[in-house]
């Protein structure tokens, strides 16, 4: 296992080497190894929201516009410590090894994200590179959708009683009509959302898309229950470096799929980044495509 592991790290760097500009894509399991939870399956998440364990809510129902309706101290509960930990956390040295190879692209990269924790601006890539594709925790919306307008979530501080899972603090309201603001990112059951700075980042990315020739593609931790991000990674028809701990397979002739967590195979990668040598050794050659 070893052995093919050391073959998947040459391999990788290799199309990292041969491609003029590179592709993020980015799911949940980014965030693993900076302390951010998943949400794998009912236990994962109510291990971290004991509250909603009690009350038997999983994650697909607490994250829904209905529950602001509903029950708001309890929907902005959850989503204010969200954001809370979110501000708190420290993205991982991954973020900065995908950071360097990007500015080392002859054509620059972009991210592609289904995370709303706003990371990989923490982590001091441009927001011009950046494609959100579910929205930010860290913009707000009217709840009543008066206006399809966004605003920033910086002045906005919430108190949460983390055993209750509930808002003590004063909720956000909409500077237009006054009604509860939420979150602007996608849930679901949501009809609602205000995707217009999403759909701005990804026209965008299409228009630098069209003036690459050579792409290369790391997808990390993105799985097949939600997959928003494979399927964007499927459609670049480009190679594809998969790193997942469980779910690394790729189609013959696609790229390379790593069985690590993001920070691990990252690090792997970067060990032979430049290792000709060393890979002609090993019997790997690249063709490009």
């Amino acid at each position: 296992m070893r052995q093919d592991l050391t073959r998947c790290f040459i391999e990788a760097a290799h199309l990292l080497e041969s491609a003029d500009s590179l592709i993020i894509a980015a799911g949940a399991g980014m965030g693993v190894d900076s302390g951010l939870p998943d949400f794998r399956g009912p236990g994962g998440f109510w291990q971290v929201y004991p509250a909603l364990g009690r009350a038997g809510l999983r994650f697909e129902e607490i994250a829904s516009p209905a529950v602001f309706r509903s029950d708001p101290t309890l929907a902005w509960g959850f989503y204010g410590h969200r954001l809370n930990l979110y501000r708190a956390t420290v993205p991982h040295a991954g973020f900065q090894l995908l950071k360097d190879w990007l500015e080392a692209m002859p054509l620059g990269g972009f991210v592609y994200t289904s995370n709303v924790d706003g990371q990989f601006q923490r982590a001091g890539f441009a927001e011009q590179q950046i494609v959100e594709c579910h929205g930010s925790i860290h913009h707000l919306q009217c709840l009543a959708h008066c206006s399809e307008a966004i605003w920033s979530a910086d002045d906005f501080f919430p108190e949460i009683d983390a055993e209750a899972c509930r808002i003590t603090s004063a909720m956000p309201r909409c500077p237009r009509c006054g009604a509860l603001a939420r979150p602007a990112i996608l849930m679901f059951s949501d009809w609602e959302w205000a995707d217009g700075r999403s759909e701005t980042q990804s026209v965008r990315f299409n228009a630098w898309r069209r003036e690459v020739e050579r792409p290369v593609l790391i997808e990390l931790g993105a799985g097949s229950t939600v997959a928003t991000v494979r399927y964007f990674s499927q459609r670049q028809n480009c190679p594809i470096i998969r790193i997942n701990p469980s779910e690394w397979e790729l189609p013959s002739g696609r790229g390379v799929g790593i069985p690590s967590g993001a920070l691990a195979g990252l690090g792997g990668v970067q060990t032979w980044m430049g290792h000709e040598r060393c890979a002609k050794a090993h019997g790997i050659s690249h063709s490009g495509g």
